[in-house]
């Protein structure tokens, strides 16, 4: 007995901090189905391909960086027979964060391609199931700030405990006491290390910089609110 035929694709919630605000990588669908709507970054795995590495393509083809330059990783599966009207279509998500990423390019099917803050995706309605999976993956991130280094992908390879700060404000959309937070993350095991260098681009006095530690989990966590 046959098996039916179906394809296998990836997208990406591909996330960065622009202007104050936490934005999604969104292309407008230049094909059918759902030609002219907007949706995640995404294309078919090619027959040679790994799942990660049509990831990889996918996020080189539509940011032009070099995958090496971007946090990257599996969010989850999705398979419901309906998802895609052309056939059985099952699609493998992938999340990606990066600092201030430059203006994104349209890929082959896509007719534009734009940052659009998150706030604003929420109240509108993507092609296909990606209203779901932007959302899983905006909660992947909101969550693994509680418990991972994850906040630093967002900044500079050198940056200040106020630009973190800001990081996990936007990210949680939530404001934090700033006295708090750096207690909580200069006494985090691992977090951060001190580069023994200072900078001004945060206004007022010199600020010490600091680079990504050696933890791979926070103790204590930084819980939300």
């Amino acid at each position: 007995m046959g098996h039916p035929p179906f394809a296998v694709t990836v997208d990406l919630v591909v996330l960065t901090l622009t202007e104050d605000e936490l934005c999604a990588l969104v292309v407008r669908r230049g094909i059918e189905p759902y030609q002219g709507e907007w949706a995640l970054p995404g294309g078919f795995v090619r027959e040679d391909e790994d799942l990660s590495d049509a990831a990889r393509r996918e996020l080189a083809e539509e940011t032009g960086l070099a995958p090496g330059t971007v946090h990257i990783e599996q969010l989850a599966g999705y398979g419901a027979p309906d998802r895609d009207p052309r056939m059985r279509v099952v699609t493998v998500a992938y999340l990606a964060l990066a600092p201030d990423l430059p203006t994104p390019s349209a890929g082959t099917d896509a007719a534009e391609a734009r940052w659009t803050p998150v706030r604003t995706l929420t109240r509108e309605r993507l092609a296909f199931d990606h209203d779901r999976i932007l959302a899983d993956g905006v909660e992947r991130a909101r969550a693994k700030l509680e418990y991972s280094p994850l906040a630093t992908a967002f900044c500079a390879p050198e940056f200040t405990v106020a630009e973190l700060r800001r990081v996990y404000e936007l990210v949680w959309d939530t404001r934090l006491d700033p006295r708090n937070f750096h207690r909580k993350v200069t006494g985090a095991e691992g977090l951060l290390e001190p580069t023994g260098r200072t900078t001004t681009r945060d206004g007022g006095r010199p600020a010490q910089l600091y680079r990504r530690g050696k933890a791979e989990l926070l103790y204590p966590p930084m819980l939300r609110a």
